[in-house]
């Protein structure tokens, strides 16, 4: 049977912690499993413009030993030029697996659906599950065990927040989620990562409160107020979001050695001030390094 990861929610903990190792060994031998990819071809079918996603995993594809075909928004526009169905049935008969990153989740569970070869979700309108998998990676490089720390998100209930908190639920940290009223994550999701977190004697919980949320926390993370595709909701936003800003003043209130994270592209001077993405608590770019790593640790995982 083919593997396929849609969602960080497809993942048991143990397979989490299997590919954190697997990332790790991967990052200090990069030729390691270098052949897993031989004479076998990977797709990266993208809706939407990327930096990181695309380099880190045409990077990854080469480094282990494969082929990388990007399509990009003006070759395949799924569903409207013709049926997701369609594409994943045609494709199949060409390539060895896809790499998604599309505006709807649905996309993506259709691909899944109908295609014969593995699917990746290389970014959704619901989930980032490689970025979310990238982020458990980069903490327990800082903090060498994940169950019990404490994870504050700021921001938007969007869908690098619905992955880690599943992720971060599925290996025992606590998660406050502090958001404006009526951009919470999706209740459904919330619900799922709080009954994983359960198992760990962990919490996942939600707060309108940015302070009561970076009390303690080993972790503070935040992402852009306005999405791709939200782009007209821009001035509106900066309003609504305006005291949940990343600054040093709420830095303040966490654990004497957390961590700043984003998921980047940053706005700074809007979600984060310069002084805490430029500064010494920041490891946005360790973040950014080990999108390379854990994929290439999740390409090893689908095709082994």
């Amino acid at each position: 049977m083919k593997k396929d990861l849609l969602s960080i929610h497809d993942l048991k903990n143990e397979e989490i912690h299997y590919l954190l190792k697997e990332a790790v060994r991967l990052k200090a031998d990069r030729h390691g499993g270098s052949s897993i990819l031989k004479d076998k071809t990977v797709a990266l079918i993208f809706q939407k413009p990327s930096n990181r996603t695309r380099v880190s995993f045409e990077v990854g594809i080469h480094q282990l030993g494969g082929k990388c075909l990007y399509l990009g928004p003006g070759e395949i526009n799924l569903g409207k030029r013709e049926s997701t169905s369609d594409v994943a049935a045609t494709l199949s008969r060409y390539l060895d697996g896809i790499v998604a990153r599309t505006f709807k989740h649905d996309d993506i569970v259709e691909l899944s659906r109908t295609a014969s070869i593995p699917i990746i979700n290389g970014l959704s309108d619901l989930y980032h599950p490689c970025q979310a998998l990238a982020d458990l990676m980069s903490i327990q490089e800082k903090f060498s065990e994940l169950q019990g720390l404490k994870l504050a998100y700021i921001g938007d209930g969007n869908n690098v927040c619905h992955s880690l908190i599943l992720g971060c639920a599925k290996v025992g940290m606590n998660v406050s989620v502090a958001t404006p009223p009526g951009y919470e994550p999706d209740s459904g999701i919330l619900a799922m990562a709080q009954n994983e977190s359960r198992q760990f004697n962990a919490s996942v919980t939600l707060t309108h409160c940015p302070q009561e949320a970076a009390q303690g926390a080993h972790v503070i993370y935040t992402d852009v107020w306005t999405s791709m595709g939200q782009e007209e909701e821009h001035a509106a936003r900066l309003k609504i979001f305006h005291d949940f800003q990343v600054n040093t003043a709420l830095i303040s209130k966490a654990h004497d050695h957390c961590v700043f994270m984003h998921c980047l592209p940053a706005h700074r001077g809007e979600e984060v001030t310069a002084e805490v993405i430029d500064g010494p608590r920041s490891i946005v770019f360790d973040q950014a390094e080990n999108r390379l790593h854990i994929q290439k640790a999740i390409l090893l995982f689908i095709f082994s």
